[in-house]
């Protein structure tokens, strides 16, 4: 790798999106598998849902931990452990047939795994190459990669799984998965740039991060993020429950998967563009309120496939386009120094709300039969959302690292 690939931050900015492509398009087509899940090893839903539940808290605090030996010793070993976690996690999920062994393979291994491939590393490691004007574009860009993973994985293993059978798409995906290692190559720099432009300040990470938990704007920010975590992990883990009620085929929940990632390319491109022209609190806000008006819409339109592709690519919109001005925000908050550690940490509330998310949908399928109460439940947390980033003093403070 020489030296001028090395700073290019297009580069860095394409190989990021590539490897989150396949780390997210693995997690968000997860639901796909859920009723052959059920099948196979003969545990109910909420069972199946709670595996899921933890893998997607492992995920979130698995992005603190990666992100900060990112910080300290640059990405790319954190890249090649991900791959081989998911991988293997993919893989052994076919050979379960118990609750511990199914949180074992998808909720610690899987789930880490992709974590150590995802949002706070890759995003961290783009936004050190550039200056403060372009983060939000760059952090649009790579998070666009996450969402052509969605759009791609689902119709890819929807159409594996109706073809072959659900094991083989669980094989191919950890074909897959192995192939982000040699992004390794690439992205092994970036965080010693970052750690040697930090030397000779006196800011350590303890007190990074001491500055973070006294800051009432930090916690603003994960509030409105745990929300968007139980939002996306409730679809994700019951759209083809939810489709399966209304009386509809699979493919109908497949497609909604994809017309979400497709609609969130966009979305995502977007949301980093507008973040670097107007207030990055009033851009999440807004996603937030079109969250809420959008699920109140589905509950009221008639349940036919039609309105399922229009509330799906209504909400790709603003799915993961939440991403970019959160970090972006937080960037210019604290500065770029410890961005993976300070992102991971907000995505780690983002997979608490998600456990929930996941979670209690089983919860409710089990007990009332239906998803009913999980809607109003998400339509009323993304109310709640879209009002408590308001008052994020955004324009009021600068970077606080040396390093920024």
């Amino acid at each position: 790798m020489t030296a001028a690939k090395a700073r290019n931050p297009w580069l860095f900015m394409l190989v990021a999106g590539a490897v989150l492509m396949v780390t997210m398009g693995a997690r968000q087509s997860i639901g796909l598998f859920v009723s052959a899940l059920q099948a196979h090893t003969g545990l109910g839903i909420a069972s199946v849902s709670f595996a899921i539940a933890i893998g997607q808290f492992v995920w979130g605090a698995a992005q603190p931990v990666f992100g900060a030996v990112a910080d300290r010793w640059g990405p790319g070993r954190v890249i090649v452990l991900g791959a081989l976690m998911l991988a293997a996690g993919s893989a052994l999920t076919t050979w379960v047939t118990s609750a511990a062994g199914l949180i074992v393979v998808l909720g610690l291994l899987t789930a880490a795994g992709a974590g150590a491939g995802s949002f706070s590393i890759l995003i961290g490691a783009t936004a050190s190459h550039l200056p403060p004007e372009r983060r939000s574009f760059a952090a649009g860009f790579v998070n666009a990669g996450g969402s052509l993973g969605q759009f791609v994985f689902a119709l890819l293993n929807q159409a594996i799984i109706s073809t072959f059978g659900w094991m083989q798409a669980m094989w191919t995906m950890a074909v897959i998965a192995l192939g982000t290692a040699p992004a390794a190559l690439w992205l092994r720099g970036a965080g010693h740039a970052a750690h040697a432009a930090s030397q000779g300040t006196e800011m350590t990470l303890r007190e990074q991060l001491r500055i973070a938990a006294r800051d009432r704007n930090f916690w603003l920010l994960n509030a409105g993020f745990f929300t968007c975590g139980f939002h996306i992990a409730f679809l994700v883990t019951h759209m083809p429950e939810e489709v399966s009620f209304c009386g509809l085929a699979p493919p109908v929940a497949a497609t909604s998967l994809a017309i979400i990632g497709l609609a969130n390319i966009g979305g995502s491109l977007a949301s980093g563009a507008l973040g670097a022209r107007f207030r990055m609190k009033w851009v999440l806000s807004a996603m937030y309120a079109t969250r809420t008006v959008a699920i109140l819409a589905y509950l009221a339109a008639p349940k036919e496939a039609s309105t399922f592709y229009v509330f799906s690519a209504v909400l790709g919109a603003t799915w993961l386009a939440t991403v970019p001005p959160t970090a972006g925000l937080t960037a210019k908050l604290f500065g770029t120094r410890y961005l993976a550690t300070l992102f991971g940490l907000s995505l780690l509330v983002h997979q608490i709300g998600a456990f929930f998310g996941a979670w209690l949908g089983g919860v409710a399928v089990a007990r009332t039969g239906s998803l009913t109460w999980m809607w109003w439940a998400d339509a009323a947390l993304a109310l709640a959302a879209a009002l408590v980033n308001l008052p994020i003093a955004e324009a009021k403070l600068l970077p606080r690292l040396a390093a920024a």
